[in-house]
């Protein structure tokens, strides 16, 4: 039995090693080169190519190599009958935070913008936002996104919180399903995506949800790139519903360089940085689920597949 890394346009040599760090006697192989696809039983993947997981005839489960696990679900080739899995890191949700936070905090002070007359030599005041002008609102209350929200509702922020399921946290007004969202949405004017991507979610940043936050509004998308309706962010930008964007994620990574977003100045990009896994932290897991694969015993973090997260 082996356990194979796929993820295209990434080092995983320090993977490897981490691997063998935590289990010496683990047999660790990294795409593309596979010795003997019927021995492997265990992919850890992200980004993994199309038409790739149904190579591997024994394969008996799937693990990301991030919080999100889009990238496995939405693969045509998955067995089906193959479990899946997650990893769930203190770092990922500090990461998370801190990137949450240095945005909403250039977002008031306009540090972006000042950059830009930086380069113009131009020198010009304008307003600070304050914490009183701004009302967060969290799509997704779920490892990351319940923690963020508590974090900027602790800040002394206004914050709200919009789940499909019931969410109970302290001291924040949570809404809940299709029958919460236009509540949620109108006492927003900063909204953070944090939600998975479903068939219930993809799309869901589209016209129809800008026109009801409260106006004018900003979007931090740190989800999934296929959440957002892309020319209808830049048509809420131009009507003056939206101020603009900071975007952490995108439908195709990289972002070519003939997108549209990169000319637009109240667009803020960064290329999918928000929460980054470290192999030391994330191996004891991947480890532990191997080793439960072998024994026959429930995986950690896993998947419902029903719901997609």
């Amino acid at each position: 039995m082996s356990l194979l890394f796929i993820a295209p346009n990434r080092d995983m040599q320090p993977w490897k090693q981490a691997i063998i760090g935590e289990a010496p006697n683990i047999d660790v192989e990294i795409w593309p080169n596979i010795e003997q696809p019927d021995r492997v039983q265990f992919v850890a993947c992200w980004n993994q190519p199309s038409h790739m997981l149904d190579h591997f005839p024994n394969l008996k489960a799937i693990s990301s190599l991030g919080a999100g696990v889009d990238h496995i679900l939405a693969d045509e080739s998955r067995p089906k009958d193959v479990s899946v899995c997650r990893v769930v890191a203190p770092s990922l949700e500090s990461q998370m935070k801190n990137y949450l936070l240095n945005a909403v905090l250039n977002l008031q002070h306009n540090t972006y913008r000042y950059i830009r007359q930086q380069m113009q030599a131009q020198w010009t005041i304008h307003p600070r936002k304050e914490k009183a002008d701004l009302s967060i609102g969290v799509m997704g209350l779920g490892k990351l996104g319940g923690p963020v929200t508590q974090m900027f509702a602790n800040m002394g922020y206004t914050v709200n919180g919009w789940s499909k399921s019931a969410k109970q946290l302290p001291g924040i007004k949570t809404h809940t399903g299709p029958e919460g969202l236009q509540g949620f949405l109108a006492n927003t004017n900063l909204l953070i995506c944090l939600l998975p991507l479903t068939p219930q979610t993809h799309g869901i940043l589209d016209l129809k949800l800008f026109k009801q936050l409260h106006h004018p509004a900003h979007l931090i998308n740190v989800g999934r790139g296929a959440h957002l309706v892309e020319e209808d962010l830049i048509y809420a930008i131009d009507r003056g519903w939206m101020t603009g964007a900071t975007l952490d994620v995108f439908t195709e990574e990289p972002l070519p360089e003939y997108h549209p977003f990169w000319n637009r100045k109240s667009i803020m990009i960064t290329p999918h940085i928000s929460s980054t896994s470290k192999p030391k932290e994330i191996a004891p897991q991947l480890v532990e689920n191997y080793k439960r694969l072998l024994s026959g015993m429930k995986l950690q973090n896993a998947v419902d597949l029903q719901k997609g997260y």
